[in-house]
């Protein structure tokens, strides 16, 4: 999520809206943010209901054996169709701000983008 941070003018400047979703409640997620000086969204979906709308919600993987979201960048436009997504199960694996820039120029232009 630092690149994200890192990258957030460029991303910003092409109407991408950054944010990210955790079953981390509000207060911890707004600790990070704060810790981590993240000026996008971290938003608490405690009960997983959005998660697993988007099926990125990954059973037992938390350390705790909780369950928890894996890995996952979408590409939604106004309407809220998914243009393009990034989905893993590697915790240390996400989508890099060039490659959400390249799909989301993909999505504009019509092409498929997909990693």
């Amino acid at each position: 999520m630092r690149s994200f941070q890192e990258h957030l003018g460029e991303l910003d400047r092409r109407g991408i809206r950054v944010l990210a979703i955790s079953v981390d409640s509000a207060d911890i997620n707004a600790a990070h943010a704060n810790k981590m000086h993240y000026t996008f969204p971290l938003l608490s979906d405690a009960n997983a209901a959005t998660i697993r709308r988007y099926n990125v919600l990954h059973p037992g993987a938390g350390p705790h054996k909780e369950d928890i979201a894996r890995p996952a960048e979408f590409l939604i436009d106004k309407g809220g169709i998914v243009r393009w997504r990034n989905l893993t199960e590697n915790l240390a694996v996400r989508a890099r701000p060039d490659e959400v820039l390249a799909a989301f120029d993909a999505a504009i232009d019509g092409t498929t983008s997909s990693p």
